[in-house]
């Protein structure tokens, strides 16, 4: 990744709301069905609030989970970063409101606001922190309450998303381990096809949902944009360490959309069973998709340490990134060894 220490992954947490909002759920709150839903985007259910949840709540939960994993105290954090695009409240940050839960006194935080491609951001932040030697141990965080952002009469864009949280911790780790190469970018010329408005929905059926701002989104072009710049970023990435895709471990993507994740792997020539997928049972979950996707392939043991971890994520900017993790933790998984 450049000059500097090695950075890597070694704790990872999620965590979602209870209440599941699926399918059959939605076709009575709009005119869609469960098969229209599955065949569009692969998505069963989704995860939302209760009215007194907040997205510190669940970043906290996530990453208590992932310093429990780490065998970390919240007093070692250096820094919490927190990638949302929905925070509790315009300012303080979420990220220092869930410093002070977390007990983390002696941890600066700050948000970063990159939308669904946020944790990558947020990873590529936090790593540096690490590599230059100015902190050692720095909590990132993906956490979305995107039905806050949902307007319920748009079948368009409300059976794409949910809530949620993923959260990793970063520490110095040995060389030839941890995050290997990063790509990020931006396009704002193409910024109204993904946003959120102020204006009301003009359908009266919405004042029954209450005043908000909503999220509003031109689908074909953002499929389009998807399929071209996941694979795109992908590629320069492996190109910059070397790598061919032939060599990725495991293949976790922003979790937005079934036929997305399928271009991109096809794009890569991965095979199915090395690519994470769980949008079926959460929707999009913007920042926290990825760190929610690591968290659960962690916790089912699939991740091997010297295992090569591409992740990648696209949205509102239009934005992109792509990171490559050599796994640190763990068994070795396939005889490989680095260093």
């Amino acid at each position: 990744m450049g000059v500097g220490r090695a950075v890597g992954i070694v704790g990872t947490g999620m965590s979602v709301p209870e209440r599941r909002l699926t399918n059959f759920d939605l076709a009575q709150m709009v005119d869609t069905s469960d098969e229209w839903i599955r065949t569009r985007t692969g998505i069963v259910e989704r995860r939302i609030v209760r009215p007194d949840q907040t997205t510190s709540d669940l970043a906290t939960a996530a990453a208590e989970q992932a310093l429990s994993r780490a065998d970390l105290s919240p007093s070692q954090v250096d820094f919490v970063l927190v990638a949302t695009v929905t925070p509790d409240m315009i300012f303080p940050s979420t990220a220092s409101l869930v410093q002070h839960r977390l007990g983390a006194r002696r941890a600066g935080a700050a948000d970063v606001g990159v939308a669904c491609s946020g944790f990558i951001y947020a990873l590529a932040m936090g790593a540096q922190f690490i590599a230059t030697g100015l902190y050692e141990t720095v909590l990132v965080i993906g956490a979305e309450c995107m039905s806050h952002l949902v307007d319920w009469t748009d079948r368009s864009t409300c059976v794409l998303f949910g809530d949620g949280a993923g959260a990793v911790v970063l520490q110095p780790v040995p060389p030839g381990y941890g995050l290997l190469g990063i790509d990020l970018g931006s396009d704002g010329s193409s910024a109204d096809h993904l946003k959120v408005v102020d204006d009301y929905p003009a359908n009266p059926q919405a004042a029954k949902f209450g005043r908000h701002p909503y999220i509003r989104m031109n689908g074909n072009e953002v499929f389009k944009f998807a399929v071209r710049i996941q694979g795109e970023a992908c590629e320069r990435v492996l190109h910059r360490c070397h790598l061919r895709p032939a060599e990725v471990d495991w293949f976790i993507p922003h979790q937005a959309n079934i036929r997305i994740i399928d271009a991109a792997a096809k794009r890569l020539g991965l095979p199915p069973e090395k690519v994470f997928v769980n949008v079926h049972r959460y929707g999009n979950t913007s920042a926290a998709s990825i760190p929610i996707a690591l968290a659960e392939a962690d916790e089912q043991g699939l991740l091997r340490r010297g295992d090569n971890v591409l992740m990648v994520g696209f949205g509102a900017g239009l934005t992109w990134g792509a990171a490559l993790v050599r796994w640190s933790q763990g068994k070795e998984g396939t005889g490989k060894a680095y260093g």
